[in-house]
């Protein structure tokens, strides 16, 4: 049984989003106790979506790959400076959005290749789902080229990553109102895109 698995059957009346957060959140205490098993836990938790985080803001495989291995390494060094004002997920997404864009600047390249994001599997994510995605995603992928970029960032962080308006506004640095005006205009935007594909509205 897994670490967070064992927190729920523990915590059967505790939503899974919650008891995820305050899993990661002993796993930070523990790991600024240099904790090295407390780390790998987390590493396995969260590495697959915050290299897919980076991956689509720099759109290279190898530069994704150093810069999660940044994040993680931030996360070792640092873990006695969090103070829980976030969870750690949005504590995370926020040094590799700061990460992917400081390397996006020193490579001068502002495009990101979705085709090379969307052939990069979702480790969470078992065959039989990847399977019933396939033909989804390649819609969405299409549609989502077609945003601007600070729409695509905010698709990512709040459907892909679940972020709450809050806490993408903590990760972009910005009010919590211009959030949810991108947010409203990216998605209007998605949705007629989708509908003009054929894409039941349904999914967005």
């Amino acid at each position: 049984m897994s670490g967070l698995a064992a927190v729920t059957e523990l915590h059967p009346g505790v939503p899974l989003g919650a008891t995820a957060s305050s899993h990661d959140a002993a796993l930070i205490e523990r790991i600024a106790a240099r904790d090295r098993d407390a780390m790998l836990v987390l590493f396995t938790a969260h590495n697959a979506r915050v290299f897919r985080f980076i991956l689509r803001m720099v759109g290279d495989r190898s530069l994704a790959e150093d810069l999660t291995s940044e994040v993680f390494l931030d996360v070792w060094r640092q873990a006695g400076q969090f103070e829980g004002r976030s969870t750690v997920s949005t504590w995370m997404l926020a040094m590799a959005r700061y990460k992917a864009l400081a390397a996006r600047r020193r490579r001068t390249e502002d495009q990101v290749d979705e085709e090379v994001v969307e052939a990069i599997a979702d480790e969470c994510d078992d065959p039989e789902i990847t399977a019933q995605k396939k033909d989804r995603s390649e819609i969405l992928r299409r549609c989502l080229e077609q945003l601007s970029a600070q729409h695509r960032e905010i698709v990512d962080l709040v459907y892909y990553h679940e972020k709450s308006v809050e806490e993408a506004a903590a990760i972009l640095s910005i009010p919590q109102n211009t959030v949810k005006t991108r947010l409203f205009h990216a998605r209007k935007r998605l949705s007629a895109l989708a509908a003009e594909a054929g894409l039941d509205r349904s999914y967005l």
